[in-house]
Formats: structure tokens, C-alpha cells, sequence
């Protein structure tokens, strides 16, 4: 049977105090929803369908590259309205898996088990057992473990209380039969709202067999309507990431102090310390070594390459045998080939540097060819912009940098060349030629420094 999948994301989330809408929020790098959307995309349903409704137009906004099918639902008034928006445009003969927006850490094996176990006419809905169930709703089932009923924490019994298995509202049912039940649906309750758990009654009182599927992790289906919760999923999420990390080949030194909030290729033997956070692609080659308290974004390290504490790094290729920092901040379109080493404080932007080249301390390059076997020492800058454009710096291969170098690009310096500390580069320098450019050194004997008043 063809599935349709349904994720419900309308809701405001006023435990967030925060004017962006809750299924928005940032979990991993990502907002919720985009999560929700990758575990429904993986099971390959013929349409996703998101009900959206607080924030308007900015939920499908932030998807604006998805294919997928928006229903609004213009008054928030329950799960069991916002499910009715979207049945009038799925086929009867669809199966429909109903997800939630702010329940991000389901997983694609925990639904497909439960896609498993839907019976014929029926409904499949996904359980868990929790050792503190307070406030939530209970399965009811039958001596053969069917499920005739969910009834409410405030409307059990003491003998129902107990009853530690819950109802996490997914749930998978024909489209026809979810139709059916929907229509008749009333807010007869103390909310006032349509909720969706009331079609199990329904489908009970019609004979129609209602399954419960367990999920044996509950962090699976955490809710998150507040910040803590957030945090918590979070951390569940990391914990996952860095579990996976480490079963591709990398140690970490603390998994509780990992954080990955993009897409993370690594190779053989890589070492991770702990504070360093990953965002974007990021590709790391056999033993490298990531120092601690690192930002790496959108970057590949070759093998062999080390990053020492406190480095941020983003938009880089690097080859092997790298070494960067501490305290070295890389931006876009920096390019490094084997062996470069960049020390501490030192900024490099917009550049390539060749094999073997190094640049030890306080240094800033931006926009400049650095050729192979360079030395660029502490204090050297390339001044690469005149307030209206950049301009680039090419230096040649064996060039060594004296410390406290002022380059003024658009600048070429040949092969072979020396900059004399402390001088302003202004012209071309040939190859194997020595520039200097200082003011005479003036001393004047007998100089008294100025003093502060007697109080």
C-alpha cells in the first residue's frame, strides 16, 4: 500500500518564549522539522505532507528547496483538526504515518517496525514504556495484547495509573478509515480541541484491530515544548552522533563534550579532544588530531594533519601533514598544500600556500599566492585592501619574510627573495633580492622621559 506521510508542526510553543516557531528551534545544527523530515524522507513515502500553522509563511520558508506538500491550519484546535486539514488531498487507498514536528529523535528503524506490524483495516500505533509515566496517556490491552483503549492520566484509574506503557500519538491507518473517524471527531473534552487519539476509541468500538508497536529507546520519542527539553534532546542527538563517530574510527576523548551539527567523513585512527564542535561538511583524513576547543566548519584536513587548541577553521582544503595553531583562525577559500604549518594567532583568508611553506606567529595573509619552502615571520601583514577593492600578493617559491613585514598589494615578490624586518613593501622584488625599506634609525643621547606631576 502506498504511504503518505503526515507530520504535524503547527503547534506555537509558547514554553519557548520565543517568537520563531517551535518546530524552528535549532536541534544539531538544524532546526527540529528538518529532522523530522530526513526520518520521513528515508522511509520513502510516495508524498510527505507538513501541517503548519504558527509562524505562518516562515515554516515553509525555511524549506524552500523541499518538495513536499504544506497544509496550513489557520486556528490551532488539536492534533485530530490539524490531521483533517490534510486528508482532503491524499488518496483513500494511502496508508498514512502520522509524525510529529517537535518529536525529532524517532528513528527510521522504530518506524519501519511499527510500518511492519500495521493490520489489515487497522491501526499501528508506536508505544513506549516509561518508568515515571505521570501525565501521560496509557495503552490499554486486552488478555491477547491488543489495545481497545488510551486513556488520559486525569481520567485513569489507580489500577490504570500504573500501567507504565504510554501513547506517543504516531500512528499509522489507512486513509480512508482515518477520514471516517476524523469527520465525527468533537471537542467535548477540557481543552476544547479534536484530539487524534480519540479515532482508537472509534476503531475499537468498529471492531477494527488496533496494534501497539513498543519503541525500546524512549529518548526516541521525547517531545520538546521548552528549552530544557531542547537541551535534552540535544544531548541525545550528540550522544548519537558521537557513538557513531567513534564506530567509524575516531577516538574521542570525552563523547559527553562532542558536538557535530552538520555532516562529519572521517578516516583511520583519527583523534577528536574534547570542546571541539563540527559544522558544515567536514572531512577529516587518517590520524588526524583535532586539538581541544577547535570550530571546524565546512573543511578537509588531509592525513596527518593536527590541530592544536583554540583554532577556527572554516571553508579549508588542507593536504597531508598539516599543522595549524593554536589560536589560528582560518577563513574561506584557504588552501593549503602538504606540510604547511600556521601558528599561533595567525589569520589566513582567501589564500593558497604551497608544500613546506610556514608562518609561525601574529601574522595575517589574505588574498595572496604563497609559494613552496616560504618563511613568514611574526607581525607580517599583506595589505590587501585599499577601502574600495581587494588585491592579491603572489609570493614565490624559498622567499623568506622578515618579522613586522608590512606587503602592500597588489604586490609580487620573486622566488628566492628576502624582506628585511620591519619593512613596507611597496613595489615588485625581484628574485633573489634583498628589500629593505626603513627610516634611519635616530638616538638622542641625554633623553629624558616624560613625568607625571608630583600630587
Amino acid at each position: 500500500m502506498a504511504l503518505t506521510t503526515v507530520i504535524l508542526a503547527a503547534g506555537q510553543g509558547k514554553r519557548m518564549n520565543s517568537d520563531m516557531p517551535k518546530v524552528l528551534q535549532p536541534l544539531g545544527g538544524r532546526n527540529m522539522l528538518s529532522h523530522v523530515l530526513d526520518t520521513a524522507a528515508a522511509l520513502e513515502p510516495k508524498a510527505i505532507n507538513v501541517v503548519y500553522g504558527h509562524g505562518g509563511e516562515a515554516v515553509p520558508k525555511a524549506f524552500p528547496e523541499l518538495t513536499v506538500d504544506w497544509t496550513l491550519q489557520a486556528e490551532q484546535l488539536g492534533t485530530g483538526h490539524a490531521l483533517g486539514q490534510a486528508l482532503p488531498g491524499i488518496p483513500e487507498d494511502h496508508q498514512i504515518l502520522v509524525l510529529f514536528g517537535d518529536v525529532p529523535l524517532v528513528t527510521v528503524v522504530s518506524l519501519r517496525a511499527l510500518l511492519g506490524e500495521v493490520p489489515t483495516g487497522g491501526i499501528a500505533l508506536l508505544t513506549v514504556f516509561l518508568e515515571k509515566p505521570c501525565g501521560y496517556g496509557r495503552i490499554l490491552r486486552d488478555d491477547e495484547g491488543a489495545v481497545t483503549a488510551i486513556v488520559e492520566d486525569k481520567d485513569a484509574t489507580p489500577a490504570q495509573r500504573a500501567i507504565n506503557e504510554i501513547n506517543t500519538g504516531m500512528m499509522v491507518a489507512q486513509a480512508s478509515s482515518l477520514r471516517r473517524w476524523v469527520e465525527v471527531l468533537n471537542d467535548d473534552n477540557h481543552q476544547g480541541e479534536f484530539y487524534l487519539t480519540d479515532v482508537i476509541a472509534m476503531a475499537v468500538g468498529e471492531g477494527v484491530p488496533v496494534v501497539g508497536v513498543s519503541v525500546a529507546d524512549p529518548d526516541e520519542v521525547l517531545g520538546v515544548n521548552d528549552r530544557v527539553q531542547l537541551a535534552a534532546a540535544e544531548r541525545v542527538l550528540q550522544r548519537r552522533y558521537a557513538q557513531d563517530v567513534m564506530a567509524r574510527g575516531a577516538t574521542l576523548a570525552d563523547p559527553g563534550r562532542f558536538d557535530l551539527r552538520g555532516a562529519l567523513t572521517i578516516g583511520r585512527d583519527v583523534f577528536i579532544d574534547v570542546g571541539v564542535v563540527f559544522s558544515g561538511d567536514v572531512v577529516l583524513g587518517d590520524r588526524v588530531q583535532i586539538g581541544p576547543n577547535a570550530i571546524i566548519s565546512d573543511t578537509s584536513l588531509g592525513d596527518d594533519c593536527r590541530v592544536h587548541e583554540h583554532c577556527v577553521i572554516d571553508g579549508v582544503v588542507a593536504g597531508s601533514h598539516c599543522e595549524i595553531g593554536p589560536f589560528a583562525r582560518l577563513r574561506p577559500g584557504t588552501e593549503f598544500e602538504e606540510r604547511v604549518k600556521v601558528g599561533n594567532f595567525v589569520e589566513v583568508k582567501a589564500s593558497s600556500v604551497a608544500p613546506g611553506s610556514k608562518m609561525n606567529h601574529l601574522s595575517y595573509v589574505g588574498d595572496t599566492r604563497v609559494g613552496q619552502d616560504v618563511n613568514i615571520g611574526a607581525g607580517t601583514i599583506t595589505c590587501n585592501y585599499d577601502g574600495a577593492a581587494k588585491h592579491r600578493t603572489q609570493i614565490g617559491d624559498r622567499v623568506f619574510v622578515g618579522s613586522g613585514a608590512m606587503l602592500v598589494a597588489p604586490l609580487e615578490i620573486g622566488a628566492g627573495a628576502t624582506i628585511a624586518a620591519g619593512s613596507t613593501i611597496t613595489k615588485n622584488v625581484p628574485g633573489e633580492a634583498l628589500a629593505v625599506e626603513r627610516n634611519r634609525q635616530a638616538t638622542v643621547k641625554g633623553w629624558k622621559r616624560p613625568t607625571k606631576p608630583a600630587k
